[in-house]
């Protein structure tokens, strides 16, 4: 599985950030269920869920102040990567 994403060292907090589909986003219950399948591949970091709606403007899920960080950001500033995960 290969997934976009990335992992930002910001204010002394480790967490990942991962683009998902919006459908991904729609219930609370797949966000759970995907960062806790994420959290192997990201041990001991906040797995935040980005995805885009219909109109480009991205949504975030997870942890409350890194959401608000990365609202405060523009996507290019944030150094995504490919993620071979196996």
């Amino acid at each position: 599985m290969t997934i976009h994403g990335a992992v930002i060292l910001h204010n002394g907090v480790t967490f990942a950030i991962i683009s998902v589909k919006q459908s991904v986003t729609q219930y609370t219950a797949r966000i759970v269920q995907v960062r806790q399948e994420l959290s192997q591949f990201f041990p001991n970091m906040p797995i935040i869920l980005m995805s885009m709606d219909n109109s480009g403007t991205p949504h975030f899920y997870g942890r409350r102040d890194i959401v608000e960080f990365l609202k405060s950001i523009r996507l290019d500033q944030i150094p995504w990567k490919e993620y071979h995960l196996y």
